[in-house]
């Protein structure tokens, strides 16, 4: 039985590592030019395939893990460590600037549902991460694998209606808006890597 501040950590670190909010302008640029009915198909595509990506390794991670001889405190470590490399490209801005420059690479009649949008920039190696981490966090329990699936496709459902808006989004934020939003969560972000970080070395038995 999960407590509720499992739930929340689940689904604020999910929601801080996809990043639904920093990924419209990313989303406005692959699209640019199409007609709304287009951008939905897109949006709901790259929303579907970034689902079976983050649900695949969530289930299949730790098995991956333990085969190539890879422990879960370990894990817990290197994913708590790239979170906050993660974090730390928020607060600098740096991870717009290299989305900006994957979305440049991708070719005007290319279908940039798979690449770039579904993966990397929504099924991200520390999402990826993250989904391993939580699954394993809650012990692999059938009922705990199961919900932080659900805070997975709720915080997904969040990306295809946040592409839907995302001319209205662009419009209310502004880009200071945006900037202090991804600021706010890369701080967010950093605090819960930490705790990944800890609870790893704990699990190591490095300190009880």
């Amino acid at each position: 039985m999960m407590d509720t501040a499992f739930l929340i950590t689940a689904f604020t670190t999910l929601f801080v590592v996809v990043d639904p909010i920093g990924l419209v302008p990313m989303f406005i640029a692959l699209t640019a030019g199409s007609t709304p009915q287009h951008r939905r198909r897109l949006a709901l595509r790259a929303c579907g395939i970034a689902a079976v990506i983050l649900t695949g390794f969530g289930l299949a991670g730790e098995a991956l893990l333990g085969f190539v001889g890879i422990s879960m405190p370990a894990f817990r470590i290197s994913g708590g460590i790239l979170l906050f490399l993660t974090a730390l490209d928020m607060l600098f801005d740096r991870r717009s600037q290299r989305r900006q420059n994957q979305s440049d690479a991708a070719q005007p009649e290319h279908d940039p549902s798979i690449f770039p949008l579904a993966t990397p920039l929504i099924a991200g190696p520390g999402a990826i991460a993250t989904m391993i981490l939580l699954i394993g966090k809650g012990g692999n329990d059938w009922q705990a694998t199961l919900l932080v699936t659900a805070i997975m496709g709720v915080i997904l459902a969040l990306t295809f209606v946040m592409f839907s808006a995302a001319p209205l989004l662009e419009r209310a934020l502004g880009r200071v808006g945006t900037l202090v939003v991804t600021r706010l969560l890369g701080m967010l972000l950093a605090a819960l890597a930490v705790q990944f970080v800890l609870d790893g070395l704990r699990g190591a038995g490095v300190f009880g």
